[in-house]
């Protein structure tokens, strides 16, 4: 938590309506605006609510009014006014013991900065969109840190290394890693075919749109697309399958997945980019998961020496077990 909450002294407790709380900011949270603080810590709250209080003057900084913009410094006392909490509905389910353990066994690395999970197949990086909560949401819960913020993203469906931070100076440095492309990843991924061995870049602007029932899908688009580099090397061949090294030089959504698809050799279980007929003899097979597996990551420590660490999250029990069955069947 950024601070402790308390009552304002002339407010009742007899009841459970809204109150008057004071927060103190944490050094972690310096620096971070005032709007985006708020709505971290109220999010229960619609965004018009804040941002109301807020242009209203009723949200004070050391008994000042104050613009959403603001970057809030350690010790800044923040009067917050009663938050009136639209209507309830069905209540939020929450990370159980079982999630949570399995979210803090996967976590491979860690130091006073930041925290490095493998991440399973099928977990959410945060909840929404009718998913009541997911891995960020789920170490929250499980661990006793003040501050947990997601570096990164990873689709959903795709497994292995992500990073959170545990400071908010971390966040910053890790970012503008991932933002200056400083950072380098490495993806094992099994795609449908045989690779060709000479295909070893794909560069294709990308656009990402919206299907009329809501979907997410992303496009090669020339024209309006933003522009997407991935490098590609052949591991392994199987029967009908290839298993690759993808080195993202870009981080556009889905990019892997989308360049796989153009070459015509989609990534295997990938049922948004791959047709009817290929997604039927993936699961002929047993396939049961998006073929997709964030293997490697390098960056610099954040902090004074910048030394470089490179972090590997092993393959998920699910992949590795489909790439053995494609090599039984090779030598059967």
């Amino acid at each position: 938590m950024p601070g402790q909450f308390r009552p304002e002294d002339n407010t009742s407790n007899a009841d459970n309506r809204p109150r008057v709380q004071w927060l103190e900011v944490a050094p972690e949270w310096a620096g971070q605006r005032l709007d985006n603080f708020l709505l971290g810590r109220f999010r229960g709250i619609p965004k018009s609510v804040i941002y109301q209080v807020i242009r209203k003057g009723r949200v004070r900084v050391n008994r000042k009014r104050a613009r959403p913009d603001y970057r809030i410094v350690a010790a800044d006392q923040i009067r917050v006014p009663p938050l009136h909490v639209p209507e309830a509905g069905p209540e939020k389910a929450q990370p159980g013991t079982r999630v949570q353990r399995r979210m803090t066994d996967a976590i491979i690395y860690e130091d006073a900065d930041f925290l490095v999970v493998n991440k399973p197949c099928g977990i959410a990086v945060h909840g929404g969109s009718g998913i009541d909560f997911g891995l960020i949401e789920t170490l929250r819960a499980a661990r006793d840190d003040r501050y947990l913020e997601l570096v990164h993203r990873l689709d959903r469906d795709t497994s292995g290394v992500i990073l959170v931070a545990r400071r908010r100076s971390a966040l910053k440095a890790l970012q503008d890693q991932f933002r200056e492309k400083t950072t380098r990843k490495a993806y094992q991924v099994l795609v449908m075919g045989e690779w060709p061995s000479e295909l070893d870049r794909v560069d294709q602007p990308l656009r990402r749109t919206e299907t009329p029932s809501g979907e997410r899908i992303v496009r090669p688009d020339a024209k309006e697309g933003r522009s997407a580099e991935t490098r590609f090397r052949v591991l392994e061949r199987f029967a009908g399958y290839t298993l690759l090294e993808a080195m993202p030089i870009t981080g556009r959504t889905h990019q892997i997945r989308v360049h796989a698809a153009l070459t015509g050799h989609p990534v295997a279980g990938d049922s948004k980019y791959m047709d009817d007929a290929a997604m039927a003899a993936w699961r002929k097979i047993g396939g049961d998961r998006l073929m997709l597996h964030a293997h490697r990551l390098t960056l610099s420590l954040p902090g004074g020496n910048r030394q470089k660490m490179t972090f590997e999250a092993p393959l998920e029990q699910r992949f590795h077990e489909r790439l053995e069955q494609l090599r039984q069947r090779e030598s059967g």
